[in-house]
């Protein structure tokens, strides 16, 4: 049993787990396989692969199969709007990083939620290549294949090494994006782009990372790997510093001794979220 094994999540936690694994195993079988058939654009540098649709297919199963009543949204089905009767909503990536996967390049990953009454209270995120496991659990800490971790103790934006993402849809904010990034280079070790965010969040969480920022992710990018960046120590926000920014369109996480510095690089991008 993955941990942490708590008697409110014990067995959603198990059975997401187990999914997971097995649409991981789904996806590896595939790397170096893929024909031009297998990918698809659904817009300008967005893709989408038979693999996804397979993966989600199957995420979508088991969780239905072991929680009937449950809602899912799920990056490659139909957006579900409606409430759950019970308040539960699953919210899926089949594979966070999917141009990576296209194009054989790590990483990629498998992220899960669980969602009750607007809040996330569990988050897993299976980063293919590696076969890593990142679990969390409101109130109950966050773990890398069972081990507790926890953000990095870095005390200032000069010591810190900050992840980000790439404009790849809309480029209208495109100058004001640039300064920005500038901005973080001078001010930091370095900036990285992954382009995975659910990776970049565990990598926040498990303190290789000390902050990450984004605009234009979609809640299935970044559920999961809030909570784990939360329950590891860290601090999440738009970028005016309101928390909770599931559906915002924007993010930035760290470990929480730098996110006032980062804010204030962001302050120009506050009215950005595409």
């Amino acid at each position: 049993m993955t941990k942490p094994a708590t008697p409110a999540f014990e067995r959603e936690c198990r059975v997401a787990v187990e999914a997971a694994r097995e649409a991981a195993h789904l996806i590896r079988s595939a790397v170096g396989r893929l024909r031009a058939t297998d990918v698809r654009e659904k817009g300008t540098s967005d893709l989408v692969t038979t693999v996804d649709e397979a993966s989600e297919a199957l995420l979508i199963r088991r969780l239905g199969n072991a929680f009937p009543r449950d809602i899912v949204l799920a990056e490659e089905s139909a957006s579900v709007t409606s409430d759950a009767a019970n308040g539960r909503r699953w919210i899926i990536d089949p594979i966070d990083g999917t141009t990576n996967f296209a194009h054989g390049v790590p990483p990629y990953a498998l992220s899960i939620a669980l969602e009750r009454a607007d809040k996330v209270v569990l988050g897993i995120v299976l980063e293919v290549g590696s076969g890593d496991i990142y679990v969390a659990v409101r109130g109950h800490g966050a773990f890398l294949n069972s081990a507790p971790i926890r953000v990095s103790d870095s005390r200032h934006l000069n010591s810190s090494l900050v992840a980000t993402g790439f404009p790849y849809r809309a480029f209208d904010h495109g100058t004001t994006y640039m300064d920005v990034l500038y901005r973080f280079m001078e001010s930091t070790r370095g900036v990285r782009r992954y382009g995975a965010a659910s990776v970049d969040l565990a990598l926040v969480a498990r303190g290789s990372f000390d902050g990450f920022f984004e605009t234009g992710l979609m809640p299935w990018d970044v559920a999961a790997g809030m909570l784990l960046v939360e329950e590891a120590g860290g601090r999440v926000t738009d970028y005016s510093g309101r928390s909770g920014p599931i559906r915002e369109r924007q993010i930035v996480a760290s470990n929480g001794y730098v996110h006032d510095e980062m804010l204030r690089i962001l302050a120009p991008m506050r009215s950005v979220r595409s």
